[in-house]
């Protein structure tokens, strides 16, 4: 009998990366084979987000992709806006399942009958019973892996879908996240990126119920010990959850990289107010204080939202100084997008498209100076570079342990490999050039 091929689609975040990874593995012990999306697949899974509007509407183009390539396949689709918005995704032409927060980890065992339904059947839960975790991890490529720590929110943001779509915070027990790191670091993969929906809240919710065992710093205080991994990256943490000893850990740890992305959101206390985030801009100076005080080598990203309701331009004049002041190395920034059931649609003072289009490009711009500078700051310095697998014409690239991009002409011989560099120039495409110190590790 011929094996049944089954293919993935993942959009938003690395927290997705890393659950669609574990939904693979639970396919292949079924006896699947996993193929490229755009190969021929007896299935398609399309793991969704609901973050940005771009990603609803993607997901109609990715399942006409699937029909194309196999219009007899089914098609599941799981995730969160398959939690937010089932129906609307059951209607989409091609789609044969959609499968919501509890249900997609044992989506495995809803496909008895794999023939083509004329609406999409639909298994998605109450939210508040999305109270149970699963843990998972992604080894997608060789280099690098996402490690799933947490999962859901407590928070309140007042833009956010999140706590709608993944429920309470809810965390891995120490014991199983030291456990996957180890079967990672077993696979000769030398980053583990840890991710969750808010890391930094880790240890609620660690025994099914609100008890705190452990905190985000006993997490990575003992995941420094695991031996075999090379590099540790906190992938993104809220400024409140941000503590000085976590900082100091990583400024002395043995594998921890001095790279954070702490989300801000906006540099006016009025806007983060109406937000409902947990900190003033005060704190958020404080953060970034503290870790270049302890790493002034260190990378620092921020998350900033252009166009919240009520923002005006002396707001967003607030936001930009704020931000040009701050020794910060590269933004992340998101244009303000209604979400149905959220505090935010409702509120006045929306903001012309045009407008929130204006600003999001003046902070690219500024994200673009910021990066620059911060290469410059590391020209002549040593550092260490892992090398990523992929050739991009006739190059390959690399991130230092303080999240500088380098590229050098394609050598095989590099994947995966540490190497200490000495960072010589920037190169017209904006990456950096480098000469060999000496060989790291194989």
């Amino acid at each position: 009998m011929e094996t049944k091929k089954v293919a993935f689609y993942t959009l938003g975040c690395k927290l997705n990366f890393s659950e669609t990874s574990t939904i693979a593995r639970s396919f292949k012990d079924e006896g699947f084979d996993r193929v490229d999306f755009n190969e021929n697949a007896d299935i398609y899974v399309i793991n969704t987000c609901s973050v940005t509007e771009n990603a609803d509407k993607r997901f109609k183009t990715i399942v006409k992709q699937a029909q194309k390539t196999n219009p007899d396949a089914f098609v599941a689709a799981i995730g969160c806006y398959a939690q937010l918005k089932p129906e609307e995704l059951a209607d989409v032409d091609g789609v044969d399942l959609v499968l919501g927060a509890t249900e997609k980890f044992k989506l495995t065992s809803y496909l008895n009958d794999l023939s083509k339904n004329d609406q999409g059947e639909v298994h998605s839960c109450e939210i508040n019973e999305a109270d149970f975790y699963v843990g998972s991890y992604s080894i997608g490529d060789r280099t690098r892996a996402f490690l799933k720590v947490q999962d859901g929110c407590d928070y309140k943001c007042t833009y956010c879908t999140i706590p709608l779509a993944r429920g309470i915070s809810r965390s891995d027990t120490m014991n199983n996240v030291l456990k996957n790191a180890k079967e990672i670091s077993e696979q000769d993969i030398k980053e583990i990126v840890l991710t969750g929906v808010n890391i930094g809240d880790y240890g609620k919710g660690e025994f099914g119920n609100k008890k705190h065992e452990h905190t985000f710093l006993d997490l990575v205080t003992e995941l420094d010990k695991v031996e075999g991994i090379e590099r540790l990256r906190i992938s993104s943490i809220e400024p409140n959850l941000l503590k000085n000893e976590t900082i100091e850990l990583v400024s002395e740890s043995r594998a921890f990289v001095p790279h954070f992305h702490v989300p801000l959101q906006s540099g006016s206390n009025d806007i983060l107010k109406k937000m409902k985030r947990r900190y003033m801009r005060e704190l958020y100076m404080d953060r970034v204080s503290k870790i270049k005080e302890v790493m002034p080598h260190a990378c620092i990203g921020v998350d900033v939202i252009v166009g919240f309701p009520g923002e005006t331009d002396e707001h967003f004049l607030e936001t930009y100084n704020f931000l040009n002041d701050l020794d910060i190395s590269y933004l992340h920034v998101f244009t303000y997008s209604e979400r149905d059931n959220t505090e935010a649609a409702q509120m006045n003072g929306v903001v012309p498209k045009k407008v929130r289009s204006k600003r999001s490009k003046m902070l690219r711009g500024l994200s673009a100076k910021k990066r620059r500078a911060f290469y410059e700051e590391q020209l002549n310095s040593t550092r260490t570079v892992l090398f990523e697998g992929e050739n991009k014409e006739g190059y390959i690239h690399g991130f230092t342990e303080n999240y500088v991009k380098v590229k050098a002409p394609w050598n095989p011989e590099l994947v995966n490999t540490l190497h200490e560099v000495e960072l010589t120039k920037i190169d017209e495409d904006g990456l950096v050039r480098f000469d060999f110190i000496k060989e790291l590790a194989s």
